[in-house]
Parts: C-alpha cells; sequence; structure tokens
C-alpha cells in the first residue's frame, strides 16, 4: 500500500526521486545506465559508425583529391610531400581529439563520465550540424575555393601548403572525431564503433582512389544529399542521448516524464530494436523533452539543409547561364596592307 508521502508528492519531488534512482544505480553499477542491458550487437554497432566513416572519410578524400589534381596538374608535384604531411596531421589530430575524450571519461567516476558524454554528445551535434548544412551548399564551390587557396599556398611556400592542407582535413576530421565520441557513447562506449569507423574510411579512401583514376564516377551530389539526411537522423539520436545524460545527472529536469512506453510491445534486442538503438538511438520510453528535441532538430535542420542546397544549385546554374551569355569579343581583323 502506497504511503501517504507517496501519494502527495508534488511531481518535481517524485522527478527528483526517479532521478536519485537512476544515480544509485549508475554509482553503484559504474557503468552507463542509458545503454540496454545487454547493448547493441557488435554487428549495429560497426555498421553504423562505418556509414559515417564512409560519409566523412569520402568527403575527406575529395578534398584530398582536389589539392593532388591541382599541383599535378600545374607542375608543382614538390608540394605533394607538404600535402601529404598535413593530411597525415589532421588526420593525427582526429586520432587524439577521439581518443582523448573517448578514453578519458574511464578514468572518472560513473556520474562524471556520463556528465562529460552528454555534454560532448551536445557539442558534436552543434558541429556535425553546422559542417552537414555548411557542406549542402559549399559542395557548387568547394573545389574552387580549394584550387583558389592552393594556388596562393604554392607561391608562399612549403608551410602554406602544409597548412592549407591540414586545415582543409582537420576541419572533416574534428567534425568525425566529435560525432563517433558521441555515437560510441550513445551506443556502447566499447571499441567496435571506432573499427567500424576504420572499415568505413578504408571504403571512402578505395572509393576516393577509383574515382581519381576515373575507374567509377559517382553522382556526388545525390551522395552527400542521402548521407547529409543520414548524418541529420544519426546527430538528433545523439541529441537525445545527451539529453537523456544530463537529465540523468540532474543537469536538465524532466527525467520521470515519460512521453510513452512501448517496451511490452517493442523489443529492444530485436533485430530491428538493435539496429534503431544501436544507430540511431531509439529507445522504448523516451522522456518529453527528448520527443520534443527529437522532433524539432529534424524538421528544422532538415528543412534548412534543403533551402541551402538549393540555393546551392541555383547559384550555380546562375554562374553557369552568366558565363555562356557573356559577349564574346570579336577577334581583330588583320591589316589588309
Amino acid at each position: 500500500m502506497a504511503s501517504l508521502t507517496e501519494l502527495v508528492a508534488p511531481a518535481a519531488l517524485r522527478d527528483g526521486r526517479t532521478r536519485m534512482d537512476h544515480l544509485t544505480a549508475l554509482a553503484s553499477s559504474g557503468v552507463h545506465v542509458l545503454a540496454a542491458a545487454d547493448g547493441p550487437s557488435v554487428w549495429t554497432q560497426m555498421v553504423g559508425s562505418a556509414l559515417i566513416g564512409l560519409r566523412e572519410g569520402l568527403e575527406t578524400g575529395i578534398v584530398v583529391m582536389v589539392l593532388i589534381a591541382f599541383v599535378v596538374k600545374t607542375d608543382r608535384r614538390d608540394a605533394l610531400k607538404w600535402i601529404w604531411a598535413g593530411v597525415g596531421a589532421a588526420v593525427a589530430m582526429t586520432l587524439v581529439v577521439f581518443l582523448v575524450i573517448h578514453f578519458g571519461t574511464s578514468t572518472m567516476t560513473p556520474l562524471a563520465a556520463e556528465t562529460i558524454a552528454g555534454v560532448a554528445s551536445l557539442v558534436a551535434v552543434g558541429i556535425v550540424t553546422f559542417m552537414v548544412l555548411w557542406m549542402s551548399e559549399a559542395s557548387s564551390h568547394i573545389s574552387a575555393d580549394l584550387k583558389s587557396g592552393m594556388s596562393k599556398a604554392l607561391l608562399t611556400g612549403g608551410a602554406s601548403v602544409l597548412g592549407l592542407a591540414f586545415l582543409a582535413v582537420g576541419r572533416e576530421g574534428f567534425e568525425t572525431a566529435l560525432l563517433m565520441v558521441g555515437y560510441a557513447e550513445s551506443v556502447s562506449g566499447g571499441l567496435w564503433p571506432l573499427l567500424g569507423l576504420v572499415v568505413g574510411i578504408v571504403g571512402a579512401i578505395v572509393l576516393t582512389v577509383l574515382i581519381y583514376r576515373g575507374a567509377i564516377r559517382m553522382n556526388l551530389s545525390v551522395f552527400f544529399t542521402y548521407t547529409g539526411l543520414f548524418l541529420i537522423v544519426v546527430a538528433a539520436g545523439i541529441l537525445t542521448y545527451g539529453i537523456r545524460a544530463l537529465q540523468t545527472v540532474g543537469w536538465l529536469p524532466g527525467l520521470g516524464n515519460t512521453a510513452f512506453d512501448v517496451s511490452e510491445t517493442y523489443d529492444a534486442s530485436s533485430w530491428y530494436g538493435t539496429i534503431l538503438g544501436g544507430i540511431f538511438n531509439v529507445r522504448p520510453d523516451p522522456t518529453v523533452l527528448q520527443v520534443i528535441a527529437w522532433i524539432v532538430y529534424v524538421v528544422v535542420v532538415t528543412t534548412i539543409f534543403f533551402r541551402r542546397q538549393r540555393a546551392g544549385h541555383r547559384a550555380i546554374a546562375a554562374r553557369t547561364s552568366d558565363e555562356s551569355s557573356a559577349p564574346v569579343e570579336p577577334a581583330p581583323e588583320r591589316n589588309p596592307q
């Protein structure tokens, strides 16, 4: 029989009790309580991160391919070593950022690790959102921008070429590192997502080489459209994970306000539950704040994504039209004498 306190306790007190129960479970278990009991399968963890690695790796590969093709075409092969040095430095920076954040949380208390994971997830969502929206419009002129930057760097010297390659690749790498930290924490916190990322990056390298050599042709606009939408949904899942983590440690309210609970019909351990939970962080009992945040994020970001993409396409069409309609100066007549 319920006690009098339980019957008259206000909603805030019940929410506080729920949060305390979660904190107690978290502290006593020493593991993340946000994941399912068994956690996503190894296959699911690797597939999600491999898709992220493929998309981000191909985007980075295209950047490197443009830089290399430009110096080769301008007969400046001596600059290749500086490009590869910049790429290597950017890759090393990416690995350091990922490992420091990912494994640094293992030395903390469970509550501190959960807090860091929640904050890192929200930061990752912010950066990934910016990069996805930027790429949706910048993809139409990124090649010209890189070539312009490289032509100036070649005049300055090797250090400038290295810096340009480092910034161009490091920007993508930093985005990938933060995205993978949030994704890895939301699915397991183990090494399998990192392994899947490596598999995806290797696949991206192979595709980039084949594209560079002309062995295959790919509609990159369509590819980046669909993978951009995929990243938006993945980021929405990481956003809800970060919100849940901060609700668990008491930084955000509403942990006890469950929007719905379909645990009886939704089998999180089934094949579909494993895929949805592992890749998109879908859970059967989200809080109201999680549901609102997911819907608002997906609707708003997807709308902006397509608007910026259409703006980029219009810019290309306008530039092409201007170039085709530009008057051609007549050749000077020869002196009849």
